[in-house]
């Protein structure tokens, strides 16, 4: 079944959700798309208590807590606060930082604001979501800025940055889905890791001429590689061979730079999950709020002290 209808405008949220007993309504009706059913006895008839976040069985009386097992887990803030962080986070294509999210609803602690963004950002991926496919450009880059005293850009050792390669659907001249996961080296086990996770077998994947790409063909991809140009000729204006990886790999620099002014190392990933997630929903900027809630259900409650450590992402950097 479909979703509820989700708000066009501004006004129509602030009307749709004013209470907490809309948002429960509307939280129930994207976790239960099909309607209730009892998990003891299956009946499909149940009331809501509001005050509690639980829906009770109309015959056994069980209760069913509407946050159990998702992002909300647990939490004391009031749905309608969510509601609106996850409004912010999604309509405007900049995102919004945690000191920016905590002066516009008017939140005590800082604390809170960064927990609420990070516990959205965990449920932004879609385990089941399909790979990308036709034609694709992947490259990758270091994002964390320049650091004197490396010499060559391959250099990993005394790294500061972080490594990360990305992967664009072409569309004619225009940029399609998009892929980006935190890696730890330039192997060719981990650049076809990552294509093996996020592209479909048969794809057409353009890369610049690094070493490491090689073995694709044998993977079953069709792989077209490119010389890139010297940076110092990009810069002068020379076309990059995989302009449109080029061109997502600037609009996320210049967006962790505009909107977060640097993320640190250990929780990279998921920015760029939060990036890719946006990127990918850019035409429906309303309908990602839906989608956020949708699949914000659908993911486990990570505790406080496992994000705050990100000891959650200790994973594949190829998973995301």
């Amino acid at each position: 079944m479909p979703r509820p209808p989700f708000p066009k405008t501004l006004r129509e949220f602030q009307s749709k959700f004013a209470s907490e007993e809309a948002c429960q309504q509307y939280l129930a009706a994207c976790r239960w798309p099909d309607g209730f059913t009892c998990p003891r006895c299956s009946q499909r008839r149940a009331y809501e208590l509001i005050k509690q976040r639980r829906w009770q069985c109309a015959a056994c009386r069980h209760q069913v807590s509407l946050t159990a097992g998702t992002i909300l887990h647990n939490t004391k803030t009031p749905l309608t606060v969510w509601f609106w962080a996850a409004y912010l986070m999604t309509t405007d294509k900049r995102g919004v930082s945690a000191l920016l999210l905590q002066r516009q609803l008017a939140l005590s602690r800082y604390e809170t604001a960064w927990m609420m963004l990070h516990k959205f950002r965990r449920a932004m991926v879609n385990l089941a979501r399909e790979p990308l496919q036709g034609e694709i450009e992947v490259d990758d880059t270091w994002i964390g800025g320049a650091q004197t005293g490396l010499r060559g850009s391959r250099q990993l050792k005394g790294r500061k940055a972080a490594l990360a390669i990305v992967a664009v659907e072409k569309r004619g001249s225009a940029t399609g889905r998009a892929r980006m996961a935190v890696i730890p080296d330039f192997k060719a086990t981990t650049l076809l890791a990552f294509l093996k996770h996020n592209v479909e077998p048969g794809s057409t994947v353009y890369t610049d001429g690094l070493k490491s790409f090689t073995g694709l063909r044998e993977a079953g991809f069709e792989h077209v590689p490119r010389i890139q140009p010297l940076r110092a000729d990009l810069r002068k204006g020379a076309k990059s061979v995989v302009p449109l990886a080029d061109r997502a790999i600037g609009n996320l620099q210049q967006w962790l730079i505009g909107t977060y002014h640097g993320v640190s190392r250990d929780q990279l990933q998921v920015y760029l999950d939060e990036f890719v997630f946006r990127h990918n929903r850019r035409r429906q900027p309303m309908a990602a709020f839906q989608t956020l809630l949708g699949l914000g259900t659908g993911h486990k409650p990570t505790p406080y002290n496992r994000i705050r450590g990100a000891e959650d992402l200790a994973k594949s950097p190829v998973d995301g």
